[in-house]
């Protein structure tokens, strides 16, 4: 009885899956893995990448234009590039989470000679991503197919230090839970070079969102939110001791010493997209022991 459940709960998915994409253009594939289910769908501007359950879909993981493939097509993606601010050559760049790869693919294009990791758990993801997106890895673009908290603890073992770090790992509902908690974060903060930037993609709209924001300041000291016009909040924060001063971020955005324009980041745009603390000090921390990621999106 509870195998005829999960099956027809699955085919209920599949189907709001297949309405909401046709209603915003045509699926190209599907793909159901250990993980996620995984849909590719196509409009007459963009391929896109989407994941989904059985409880709700979520909107697009992220899409590639078809007439500027190089160009990040989602306005989170642009926003994340708001660390480059803190440390605008990084030589080392850790990715946590692939996507259709359009962040660590820019990331190679703006900086060629620096050596970018990737954890990615789902190797669907990997191939949906190689297959219809156009990733590709090389030498200094490596995806290692693993949980990304697995991830940072070998790389810890092994001493390397990276320059910046993003956080950019989500399941169907939200981000997984082990991945949002003080003790990780504490360990991503060990992993950061002398000089080196974190940079997290959450959302704005959470029933714990002062949570997230004071379980990262509970880790490093302090840190920057930039928001977007859509649901997503940039958390930015760097092993410093101190977060720079917001003038001399507004500063360092008018004269980048880094094309942005090429992979469509407008580098002043986002400086001004930072905003004033908007969360309550008396925010419970998650921890290992404590992390209701259900509760983030509005999930009872």
């Amino acid at each position: 009885m509870k195998q005829l459940s999960l099956i027809l709960l699955t085919i209920a998915a599949a189907a709001l899956l297949a309405a909401s994409a046709h209603a915003e253009g045509r699926i190209v594939y599907t793909k159901k893995s250990l993980y996620r289910n995984i849909s590719v769908v196509e409009d007459a501007e963009k391929l896109c990448m989407g994941f989904a359950t059985r409880r709700r879909q979520l909107k697009n993981q992220s899409c590639r234009l078809k007439r500027y493939p190089e160009r990040l097509a989602l306005e989170y993606t642009r926003l994340t590039f708001a660390g480059l601010l803190l440390n605008p050559r990084p030589e080392r760049i850790f990715v946590a989470g692939l996507g259709g790869g359009s962040i660590p693919s820019a990331l190679h294009r703006l900086y060629p000679d620096a050596h970018i990791d990737v954890a990615e758990i789902d190797p669907a993801v990997v191939d949906v991503a190689e297959r219809f997106f156009e990733f590709e890895t090389s030498e200094g673009l490596v995806v290692h197919e693993m949980d990304a908290r697995v991830y940072v603890r070998h790389a810890r073992k092994k001493g390397l230090r990276y320059d910046y770090i993003l956080l950019d790992a989500f399941n169907a509902d939200y981000i997984p839970e082990h991945l949002m908690t003080r003790e990780f974060l504490e360990e991503c903060r060990e992993l950061l070079s002398e000089g080196g930037v974190l940079v997290a993609n959450t959302f704005s709209t959470s029933r714990l969102y002062g949570s997230e924001a004071v379980t990262y300041e509970a880790a490093f000291g302090w840190i920057l939110s930039f928001r977007g016009p859509g649901d997503n909040r940039i958390i930015v924060t760097a092993r410093s001791p101190e977060p720079p001063d917001s003038e001399l971020l507004y500063l360092r955005a008018e004269s980048f010493p880094v094309d942005l324009h090429s992979v469509g980041v407008d580098i002043v745009k986002t400086a001004n997209r930072l905003t004033p603390k908007d969360w309550s000090d008396s925010a419970r921390v998650l921890t290992d022991e404590y992390a209701p990621a259900n509760l983030l999106r509005g999930f009872d």
